[in-house]
């Protein structure tokens, strides 16, 4: 047990520190391309992120062996976007609230476009009800109806990149970790700090998973609980991590660009490939999550069309997980 709780702490502060570099890096390789200050965010961080948890459905849907084991896949798939839409969300709150004073802000709204991050809600939200509703459904021809969601998130990268942004003036670009003296450091450098520090993170977030898992049976706490529940949050800590760091840098925009990024990666491509190769059936707490995904969506889409959005609106939205979590430890309690 000792040696699980050093590995637990040890790997979720492996991906903080990773996560320094990650974020840092990132934002070199935007500038580098000449993306726009937000499709770093919604693009490459989300995407670099994102490529953990989407492994791990690849993995479970494609090469798992039993219908118990694909189903890991198809929870991954549901259980990503609600940690997103909820505590990751609550989290930017949160760090805008705690850090007010030493960014100096007057006032407690947060510095994005809103009509931009409502539109990505909208975009969400319709991808979202179909993805749901096709799990509630059962015909033959739905595994091919998974290219539909390639084919979204092929048009939303399409947009986001060929938006036109900047940022504001008082956000500098710090120095490259990997080269902190020059100003202007080579692309290859940049590319060097961007994929070690991703490696790391995969790395450390494996072993973060598996050792939460450990603690789960250790506590005596049923294997589902842990899935649908723990393991979520555990493979969306990178992206929370992110938005952390972003968010006590007074760089909320890349932070929320990069929840809104990943949210939109989580509603596509994990989906398409648990479609492709699962029934893509759910019960009922997959149906929970899913509602309760829809409702947290829903109220940022409220929030964000209505603009200057107050960083304390953001912290009620976190307790839509606690609800699941709940409700699922009451579901498997009573089976």
């Amino acid at each position: 047990m000792l040696l699980t709780c050093v590995l637990f702490f040890g790997s979720a502060l492996a991906i903080y520190l990773a996560c320094e570099y990650f974020v840092n890096g990132v934002e070199w390789f935007g500038r580098k391309l000449d993306l726009s200050a937000t499709a770093t965010g919604t693009v490459l961080a989300a995407f670099g992120t994102a490529l953990p948890e989407s492994a791990v459905t690849f993995v479970a849907v494609i090469f798992g062996k039993t219908p118990s084991a694909r189903d890991i896949g198809v929870g991954a798939a549901m259980g990503g976007p609600l940690v997103l839409a909820t505590i990751a969300y609550a989290v930017v709150g949160v760090a805008l609230w705690c850090n007010r004073h030493r960014l100096r802000r007057t006032d407690r709204i947060i510095r994005v476009d809103h009509q931009r991050l409502a539109r990505d809600q909208s975009w969400f939200l319709a991808i979202f009800v179909v993805k749901v509703g096709l799990g509630l459904v059962a015909f033959a021809f739905k595994p091919a109806l998974g290219v539909l969601f390639l084919v979204a998130y092929a048009l939303y990268v399409w947009r986001e990149v060929r938006s036109e942004d900047s940022a504001p003036e008082d956000e500098s670009l710090e120095p490259l970790k990997f080269r902190p003296h020059h100003a202007e450091p080579a692309l290859r450098w940049v590319v060097a700090q961007t994929v070690a520090a991703l490696v790391v993170i995969a790395a450390a977030a494996r072993v973060f998973v598996s050792q939460l898992e450990s603690i789960g049976a250790a506590f005596g706490l049923p294997p589902h609980l842990v899935a649908l529940v723990l393991s979520p949050v555990a493979t969306e800590l990178p992206e929370t991590v992110n938005a952390l760091i972003w968010v006590r840098q007074g760089k909320e925009r890349l932070a929320l660009a990069n929840i809104s990024g990943a949210m939109m990666i989580q509603a596509t491509i994990p989906s398409a490939l648990a479609i492709f190769a699962t029934p893509w059936l759910f019960d009922t707490p997959l149906m929970v999550s899913g509602a309760l995904t829809a409702v947290a969506i829903i109220y940022l889409w409220w929030l964000f069309r209505r603009g200057g959005v107050d960083a304390r609106w953001l912290w009620p939205v976190g307790l839509l997980y606690g609800v699941f979590a709940a409700y699922v430890a009451w579901h498997f309690a009573s089976a």
